[in-house]
């Protein structure tokens, strides 16, 4: 028998493990021979631990799984209770369009013959026959952006990059993903960690880097874990080292740990971090496209960007530009959290409204309760009300909204939730994890809480004060910590604002 049990951080967390050493043991007793793959999760969160088999009809899916399910999967199998048929015909997995993710789940993580079985390398291939300016044209004319948060367009950061004139160049993942509900970055690192050294690779042949560092947040130990064998199985592959595939030139990678600061996801901070320095913004300009790693030119990108180039220049630019609307192209992968009845990754193109994300496909909240809000990019994301339900997911549509798709994350609240509460998170968030570098976030998150707190105590003359106090933060902070704090307070105030309203005296 062959068995598919995640190694995802979520699955093990819930128990795949446990689940899966148990099988062994089980096989034992029984004198079976089972064959166990350690896979990537499906993004079924709400399933996990999610068992497949290898069955005649294809890999049929079991779970939740516990301790006391396993001993019936030596048995019938279509009696089994928790028996959910095959994996790829169940409607969260057949309504997606599985671009970047198509081998998450499906694949051994640190096989690269599968990987390759699969279509992998099929992009570097295509890449290694074209020159740098192609390759950087191909990028571009898919109008792929920046999944990270910013949304600036890939093929710009990285034709900066190839323009600029220096002795080295590199080019840097940033994998330290600490936005609240999300976690494609790990999912992807941990599922398919070829597919983020293959796109790392077409990204040094692009703009003639030879070197590149993965920077992981020290919360993903399985993520490292996984990332550091897959570089060791790159370089004995050849497709680390010396030279690419034995026809390219020389590209190495090497990963390393963060210490688990929000900041250091700002791309200048993580530099810093990078090269043994305190994790503070920097300044801009200079661009770390001109002047980054040890002052070198430097393209710094989010995991999903560039797992995103191997399919780019495997199938064309035209193909991935199909999907989605407006200037938002390719796909995106939604990591839906929080109260919600069906949690967990759902990649589809640009476009869907935020009513269909949260009524559709995550299937309202797991309390039952009405949909009050939802958090859009992290936990400095705007807050929707269902008023903006109608909102097609892409990037201009939320940013006319006041808001950011930034890493795509989205956390549901019912109608319990206390916004005021919701809008303090964020201001004592920004205070805590800010590096001190700039007033408006050091100084302006710490009154900003101090004047929530008076509004809670029923001091209405307080939310003018916080409203100009946002504005200031916005204009005046470095990067996107306080800058982007203003966007859950401002949404909170505007959309519900009885929370906010001076309840306490009204029930003395």
């Amino acid at each position: 028998m062959k068995f598919f049990i995640p190694l995802d951080s979520a699955a093990v967390a819930l128990g795949a493990d446990e689940v899966a050493a148990l099988i062994l043991s089980e096989a034992a007793r029984l004198d079976v021979t089972v064959e166990i793959i350690r896979n990537g999760s499906r993004g079924m969160v709400w399933l996990e631990p999610l068992v497949e088999v290898v069955t005649e009809a294809g890999r049929t899916g079991f779970g939740p799984m516990t301790l006391a399910d396993v001993p019936g999967l030596f048995r019938d199998l279509s009696a089994h209770p928790k028996a959910l048929g095959l994996v790829d015909a169940l409607p969260w997995m057949a309504g997606q369009t599985r671009l970047t993710f198509a081998r998450v789940g499906v694949i051994d993580p640190l096989s690269l013959a599968e990987y390759e079985a699969q279509g992998g390398l099929s992009g570097l291939h295509r890449a290694m026959g074209l020159d740098a300016a192609g390759i950087v044209a191909e990028v571009t004319a898919s109008g792929l952006r920046g999944r990270g948060g910013a949304g600036f367009p890939t093929g710009i950061k990285w034709k900066t990059v190839a323009d600029a004139r220096a002795d080295r160049k590199y080019i840097v993942c940033n994998a330290d993903e600490g936005d609240s509900a999300t976690f494609a970055d790990r999912m992807l690192m941990e599922g398919d960690p070829f597919t983020l050294i293959e796109g790392m690779v077409i990204a040094g042949l692009a703009t003639g880097a030879t070197k590149g560092f993965v920077y992981i947040r020290s919360e993903y130990p399985i993520a490292i874990r996984v990332m550091q064998a897959a570089v060791r199985i790159a370089e004995d592959g050849g497709l680390l080292g010396p030279s690419v595939l034995g026809r390219g030139p020389r590209f190495d990678l090497e990963i390393r740990v963060g210490a688990g600061a929000y900041v250091c996801g700002e791309e200048t901070s993580l530099l810093n971090s990078l090269e043994g320095k305190r994790g503070v913004v920097r300044a801009k300009p200079p661009l770390p496209a001109l002047e980054g790693f040890m002052g070198k030119p430097t393209v710094v990108n989010n995991v999903i960007s560039l797992a995103s180039i191997p399919v780019i220049l495997q199938r064309g630019a035209a193909f991935y530009k199909t999907f989605g609307l407006g200037r938002s192209h390719g796909t995106i992968p939604l990591q839906i959290a929080g109260n919600v009845r069906f949690g967990g990754l759902y990649e589809t193109g640009f476009g869907l409204t935020l009513g269909q994300i949260v009524d559709d496909i995550a299937g309202g909240t797991a309390s039952g309760r009405a949909v009050k809000a939802v958090q859009v990019g992290g936990p400095l994301g705007a807050y929707h009300p269902r008023s903006h339900f109608d909102t097609p997911f892409g990037y201009e549509e939320f940013g006319a909204k006041d808001g950011l798709i930034g890493h795509a994350g989205l956390t549901i609240f019912d109608d319990s939730a206390d916004m005021l509460a919701q809008a303090r998170f964020a201001m004592e968030f920004c205070a805590i994890e800010s590096c001190g570098k700039c007033t408006p976030c050091r100084i302006g998150a710490v009154r900003g809480t101090e004047t929530i707190d008076r509004i809670a105590r029923g001091d209405a003359t307080a939310i003018p004060l916080l409203t100009d106090l946002c504005a200031t933060m916005k204009s005046g902070s470095l990067c996107a910590l306080g800058g982007f704090t203003p966007y859950p307070v401002l949404s909170a105030l505007t959309h519900f604002p009885n929370d906010f309203a001076p309840v306490k005296e009204a029930a003395e």
